[in-house]
């Protein structure tokens, strides 16, 4: 867009303060309808040539400390800041212990929820269980990939399938079974304790 013409008698009823600026071919004026007031100048310099107006705005210099922080890989997180790999790691190990709890306790479910074991009350609660553990290692995910970092699953070890005890029965069997998340808790616990430390 080219800049507006300006009539000759504006140009002559402007200030002396801003005739040195309009003498530079930089510079435009505007028109000012009458009353208003003085006019504005705007200036702007030619290719190679800088302003020194006092006020300098480079915004790109400014903001080289801030752009430092972004990743300049294509596969890397833009969200990605201040989160070392050991913490990243010590969450996706912490996301695979769930799962395997999860898993161990979906196996207890379907084994206590057969016709021929038919005990409802713990296959709800090792369905519960399972539920919850999956909830964590969800959440865990989520703020994986919230904080940037990538999220890598492991392969999960095979349940056992068969709880019978041919001394003790499916009842007390179960009862004992129902004791093993305090063995998950505390390695949850052991593993939290590293995330806390690494992080």
């Amino acid at each position: 867009m080219l800049p507006p013409r300006v009539a000759p008698a504006a140009a002559a009823a402007a200030p002396t303060y801003l005739a040195a600026a309009a003498s530079t071919p930089a510079s435009v004026w505007l028109p000012v309808p009458r009353g208003a007031g003085p006019g504005a100048v705007c200036r702007a310099a030619g290719k190679g040539k800088e302003v020194l107006s006092g006020v300098v705005f480079q915004p790109f210099e400014e903001l080289k400390g801030e752009l430092s922080l972004v990743p300049q890989a294509k596969d890397q997180s833009l969200a990605r800041q201040k989160f070392v790999d050991e913490c990243e790691a010590a969450i996706n190990e912490q996301i695979n212990v769930e799962y395997n709890a999860s898993y161990a306790y979906h196996s207890l479910f379907a084994y206590f929820d057969r016709d021929n074991v038919a005990l409802k009350g713990f296959a709800k609660f090792f369905k519960e269980s399972s539920d919850e553990e999956r909830d964590h290692a969800e959440k865990l995910i989520k703020y994986q990939n919230m904080r940037g970092g990538r999220v890598r699953l492991q392969s999960i070890v095979t349940p056992l399938t068969e709880f019978d005890h041919p001394e003790k029965g499916d009842a007390l069997y179960g009862e004992l079974l129902s004791a093993c998340p305090i063995y998950v808790f505390y390695s949850m616990v052991y593993v939290l304790m590293l995330l806390l430390t690494v992080c």
